[in-house]
């Protein structure tokens, strides 16, 4: 096994500040054909000085295990789960010798204190984290991104990018961090690559009804996304109807065991690294607004239901109504009972037609080839199917009593495009 030193780079120079040597100082594990310098201070084994990038809650939970693994056999790492957050400007626990520890339990944890009394390991080579410190991204939210939430509550040192501290470190985490970076790091990726690479790979999976998903853990290449060799892969099988929320929390746990795994193991993961394949290769690109339009001539009632699980805890499903634009809130599949109702079958509909249906209090609205349930949408505010028909359709077919149901249906929102044709290129061409 061969070590790399190599150079990352450091906070932005102050202007008219002299360049002098980049920091932070990265010690990075290398695979054969990378640079080879010699350093005494190269960490070859465990415990490992690691610098995590992340933002969201996929990232989090591998920022939990990752922390969690600093202190083997005292607990989750997570001090929200545990109740061991410490007080604004007090020392967290762990880091209090035994008797203050013994102390601090004693008045904060009561009948859970024992986990706090067991002593420290001396033998370095059981620990995995020996080091562990945080970048993420800013938020406008004063609390910021899940990552940093985590970070501030486990004091851990945390920086916004493009601030990333002037520590040396032995290995780079990468978990949805969205940026691209200049050092072969280590990313988790929760899909298996090569397919669904990109910023959305959980949203496209469920989008696009995939049967089965997974984890990657990657090594970067530098300036380049999700190409690079595969470290550790596992594929799991995508659970009946599921979002991409409750999918997401299914592969953040699987991959934060995998990291785990393969850092343990990190040289040996690192000379077994295999080249992703190129055929099966799909892009994921970012999610917008106009995903949210749904097509009712084009959409089936299935890929509507597969867009209102992949997105609609982000963006609800949007639609035209008497021009106005109007959300789908709760989306519901129709019985097999209400679609008997003569009311539905003794009449010539099209797409987008919209009647209430009183028995189920939902409306039906009709696709491509049927018809899906609404609960509740929101027209300047949240209203029921219930409170819309009163408000909204009973009013209008007493304003027009001779009109069909196919004049009173809802029509596809088209929002204008924006000219990001330049940016998705630039984008694909850094994943090929």
């Amino acid at each position: 096994m061969r070590v790399l030193v190599r150079r990352c780079w450091g906070p932005p120079l102050a202007h008219g500040a002299r360049r002098g040597r980049p920091s932070p100082q990265w010690r990075a594990l290398a695979r054969l054909g990378w640079e080879d310098c010699r350093d005494s201070r190269v960490r070859e084994k465990p415990p490992w000085r690691v610098l995590f990038f992340g933002t969201d809650q996929f990232a989090r939970e591998a920022l939990r295990a990752l922390h969690a693994a600093r202190y083997p056999g005292q607990g989750s790492g997570d001090p929200a789960a545990e109740g061991l957050q410490a007080a604004p400007g007090r020392p967290a626990p762990r880091v209090l010798d035994f008797w203050l520890r013994k102390a601090w339990a004693a008045e904060r944890c009561g009948p859970r204190s024992r986990r706090l009394l067991a002593p420290r390991r001396e033998n370095k080579e059981e620990e995995l984290i020996d080091k562990l410190e945080v970048v993420t991204m800013p938020s406008p939210s004063p609390k910021g991104l899940p990552v940093k939430q985590y970070a501030v509550q486990s004091q851990l040192p945390v920086y916004e990018w493009p601030d990333v501290g002037s520590g040396e470190y032995d290995v780079g985490v990468v978990a949805s961090f969205g940026r691209l970076l200049n050092e072969a790091l280590i990313l988790k990726f929760p899909y298996c690559l090569p397919r669904w690479r990109g910023p959305a790979p959980v949203i496209h999976t469920v989008l696009h009804g995939d049967t089965v998903t997974g984890v990657t853990i990657m090594q970067i290449r530098p300036k380049r996304f999700d190409v690079g060799p595969i470290l550790k892969q596992e594929t799991v099988p995508v659970p009946p109807k599921s979002t991409a929320k409750e999918l997401e929390a299914v592969l953040s746990r699987l991959g934060a065991n995998m990291l785990i795994s393969v850092l343990k193991n990190l040289p040996e993961s690192l000379s077994n690294g295999r080249q992703q394949p190129m055929e099966g290769a799909t892009y994921a690109p970012k999610i917008s607004a106009g995903t949210s339009c749904i097509k009712w001539e084009e959409q089936t009632s299935e890929q509507i239901f597969r867009l209102y699980r992949a997105i609609g805890n982000i963006i609800p499903l949007q639609t035209l109504w008497m021009a106005n634009t109007i959300k789908l809130l709760d989306l519901v599949e129709v019985n097999s009972s209400v679609l008997a109702d003569p009311k539905l079958t003794g009449q010539a509909l099209i797409p987008g037609s919209v009647i209430y249906h009183k028995q189920s209090q939902i409306l039906l609205v009709y696709c491509k080839d049927g018809w899906i349930g609404v609960r509740s949408v929101m027209l300047k505010k949240s209203l029921t199917a219930t409170d819309f028909y009163n408000g909204y359709l009973h009013p209008w077919y007493q304003k027009n009593s001779q009109a069909q149901p196919s004049q009173c249906r809802f029509q596809t929102l088209r929002l204008p495009t924006k000219k990001k044709q330049k940016k998705t290129v630039a984008m694909q061409q850094c994943i090929e």
